[in-house]
C-alpha cells in the first residue's frame, strides 16, 4: 500500500488563478517527486484601486513517499 504525504502551499500569479495553481504545482516539483493531486483549498486576489493586481491560492498538494 503506498503511503500519501500532502503538504500545503501558497502561491500567485499576476495573470489567474489557473496560473496560479501552475505555479504551486511547478515549484513543489523541484523539491518533491510523484505529485498525485492538488486539492485548492483556498482563492483570494489583491485588488488595488478598481483592478485585481494579483491572484492567489492556498493548495494542498499529494504526492507518493518512495520508500
Amino acid at each position: 500500500m503506498p503511503i500519501v504525504k500532502v503538504i500545503e502551499v501558497i502561491s500567485s500569479s499576476d495573470k489567474s488563478f489557473d496560473d496560479a495553481v501552475k505555479n504551486a504545482v511547478k515549484e513543489a516539483s523541484k523539491t518533491v517527486s510523484n505529485i498525485d493531486s492538488v486539492y485548492v483549498k483556498d482563492f483570494k486576489c489583491h485588488v488595488k484601486g478598481d483592478e485585481i493586481i494579483s491572484y492567489g491560492v492556498i493548495c494542498k498538494i499529494s504526492f507518493r513517499v518512495e520508500r
